[in-house]
């Protein structure tokens, strides 16, 4: 997985092909979206800001979306982020970390949306590293 920071800051074609030939691993990226894609991509997971939204063409290509919860806003947010997406994309809310609020809203939301999923950063939970 290829996450921390913004990857698609950088032209990511040579550590991806240098990846696939000694690895055979299938390679995911964690983006926010905001730069063009690059690199050979097997499953890209978009997880865009309100305060700066994603391309357009990255939308249409991520096979999840994954947006952060804190307020009834980041909601809304969510559900306009999917008028670009495709049908297959798995769609996610995830709780911002520590926010009860956030956590209230999407364990309502998806009881209420089948649609969207619940993910967690199951590893702060555990409190690993």
């Amino acid at each position: 997985m290829i996450t921390g920071g913004e990857p698609l800051h950088h032209d990511l074609k040579p550590l991806t092909t240098a990846l696939k030939h000694a690895t055979h691993s299938p390679i995911h990226l964690e983006t926010s979206g905001v730069d063009p894609l690059s690199g050979c991509l097997d499953w890209i997971t978009l997880s865009p800001k309100p305060h700066h939204p994603p391309r357009r063409d990255v939308l249409l290509r991520c096979d999840e979306l994954k947006v952060i919860v804190h307020t009834a806003t980041d909601l809304q947010f969510a559900e306009a982020m999917t008028a670009n997406i495709s049908e297959r994309t798995v769609l996610l809310l995830q709780p911002g970390w520590n926010s009860n609020s956030g956590q209230a809203l999407v364990v309502d939301y998806v009881k209420h949306h089948p649609q969207w999923r619940l993910s967690l950063q199951t590893h702060k939970w555990l409190g690993v590293r």
